[in-house]
């Protein structure tokens, strides 16, 4: 993980305390996002956090709980930056293009994170797993409105609005997958490549 992520002030998991339940999330994050949910356990976690099996428990009853705490934080964090964008001013093709922008700035940015929140759903039990694709639904309904929006204003040519959000977000997620911050372009380039690119998509002019 890198030491922005642990550091960073607007981490998603800034708001964990106490400090111990804290470092036993960052090292779930790490570990899940290396080996897997199912490969890590409760052992390798608390190693990681410099604190014995037992004192994990303090904290969390379980390994999914963990996961659960990790993907709830990380999927309200990344619910809000769209929300931000869809309710800012402009024209819904400027507000498209900063939903994508900042939404692709946090995958980059928190991408160790991101990896985990996006990709270990199916190790959620059925309860948090439902509450977890509520908020997935969510943010999917907040990019259906900007796109919507537009085709309503005439600034966009989208014959299938969902099928387009849908493609929208799965491009802007995957940059989780294999953003490296030994790559050729920072966040924020990678935020402007993927608005116009979109932007294209929707058959907007920029």
């Amino acid at each position: 993980m890198s030491t922005a992520e642990e550091t960073d002030g607007d981490a998603p998991w800034a708001e964990v305390t106490p400090e111990a339940a804290r470092r036993l999330l960052v090292a779930a994050v790490d570990a899940f996002a290396e080996r897997g949910y199912h490969a890590t356990t409760t052992r390798d976690i608390a190693g990681r956090a410099g604190m014995s099996p037992a004192a994990l428990y303090i904290h969390y009853k379980t390994k999914e709980e963990l996961l659960h705490r990790i993907s709830r934080i990380g999927h309200d964090r990344a619910l809000s930056v769209l929300e931000a964008a869809a309710d800012g001013g402009g024209t819904a093709a400027e507000r498209l293009a900063e939903a994508v922008r900042s939404f692709v700035r946090w995958h980059a940015e928190r991408h160790t994170t991101a990896r985990v929140v996006q990709y270990e759903l199916d190790a959620l039990g059925e309860e948090h797993r439902a509450e977890i694709v509520g908020l997935r639904r969510r943010s999917d309904a907040v990019v259906r409105r900007i796109i919507g929006e537009g085709v309503r204003a005439g600034e966009f040519d989208v014959p299938d609005v969902p099928g387009t959000t849908l493609a929208v977000l799965s491009l802007c997620i995957d940059v989780a997958r294999w953003f490296n911050e030994q790559g050729s372009r920072t966040p924020d380039e990678v935020g402007e490549l993927y608005a116009g690119l979109v932007l294209r998509m929707v058959g907007a002019e920029r």
